[in-house]
């Protein structure tokens, strides 16, 4: 096999992998319209129906969407970062072992160059928003800890108080039967 068939046989399995890809997509599109669709419909509003709608807004904002940067990512990104792993890969196997491709090294930089300024840019910014994806879930974290720790504060305030409210009450009522039988 030559390196031109094996680098043809590589892009159309990237190719279907990128078809593969899309496909899962929009059916995931197509199935997030059929359930936003099915909560729309009028249904007899009941407390049990209110509550079970109110669970699936909840669990349907919890999950993220299909956006455009994810087709992006699926569609251009991933399969030009993996030709150009995978081509890289190949020249130095192939380099090591072939005459013939050391001959033609010259040829094989300048297309890695080529597929690698774009993939690097594309890693970066993956990289980039990996970044900012973990400083938003640390903020959250912080908040959402803060948040517990203000609820169980005010909460053993409020249990202070009610003891604080018991204990007068019963004091009074105890006041007022020694008073009673004086």
């Amino acid at each position: 096999m030559t390196s031109t068939e094996i680098l043809t046989w590589l892009a159309t399995i990237l190719a279907l992998l990128g078809i593969a890809l899309l496909f899962v997509i929009i059916l995931s599109m197509i199935r997030r319209m059929m359930s936003k669709l099915q909560l729309q419909l009028p249904k007899k509003v009941t407390k049990e129906n209110l509550k079970e709608r109110r669970t699936e807004l909840m669990d349907r904002q919890a999950k993220e969407g299909v956006t455009f940067n994810d087709l992006f990512m699926f569609m251009i990104a991933v399969p030009l970062v993996l030709l150009w792993v995978g081509f890289a890969g190949y020249v130095i196997f192939h380099g090591l072992q072939d005459q013939t491709v050391l001959q033609q090294i010259e040829g094989y930089t300048t297309l890695i160059a080529i597929l690698g300024g774009p993939a690097l840019l594309i890693i970066k910014d993956a990289l980039d928003v990996w970044k900012q994806e973990q400083a938003e879930k640390t903020a959250f974290y912080k908040i959402k800890a803060q948040a517990v720790i203000d609820y169980n504060d005010a909460a053993q305030k409020q249990m202070q108080m009610i003891e604080a409210n018991q204990q007068a009450h019963e004091h009074k009522t105890a006041t007022k039967v020694v008073a009673k039988k004086k």
